[in-house]
């Protein structure tokens, strides 16, 4: 019985060419969820001269911190809102209400405001000011 060692060859594995095929798989998973998000929101963002888009129908409504109501600087009784947008929006249908809202007022006056848009099935953007 031959009972000598033999000498076995040696192994290597190289995982250089790995290491890429894993980055590149990481790469694409990363730029695929990026891509398809469920979860995205959609806002409309009004235009201006300077760069910024506003939607093309549009009407201005505010509410001033003492709860008057302006339809196009027009001044109407909160009774009367929805018969004063009504007109707007049989004109336009897909009407964007931009709603200018005095910080201090509270968030009940702005609600009554979307149920109404709501109702007359128009989509309605909050104004804000930017942060400085």
């Amino acid at each position: 019985m031959n009972l000598k060692k033999r000498k076995r060859p040696h192994v290597e594995v190289h995982t250089a060419a790995l290491n890429d095929i894993m980055f590149f798989l990481l790469l694409f998973f990363l730029l695929a969820s990026a891509v398809v998000n469920p979860n995205v929101v959609k806002l409309f963002l009004p235009r201006s001269s300077s760069g910024q888009a506003v939607p093309q129908k549009t009407i201005n409504v505010s509410i001033t911190k003492e709860l008057e109501y302006f339809v196009e600087k027009e001044q109407v009784p909160f009774e009367l809102l929805e018969q004063k947008i009504l007109p707007y929006q049989q004109a336009n249908p897909d009407l964007t209400i931009i709603l200018f809202a005095d910080r201090s007022i509270a968030i009940e006056n702005i609600v009554n405001l979307t149920d109404i848009a709501n109702k007359l099935k128009i989509k309605l953007v909050l104004a804000t000011e930017t942060k400085k």
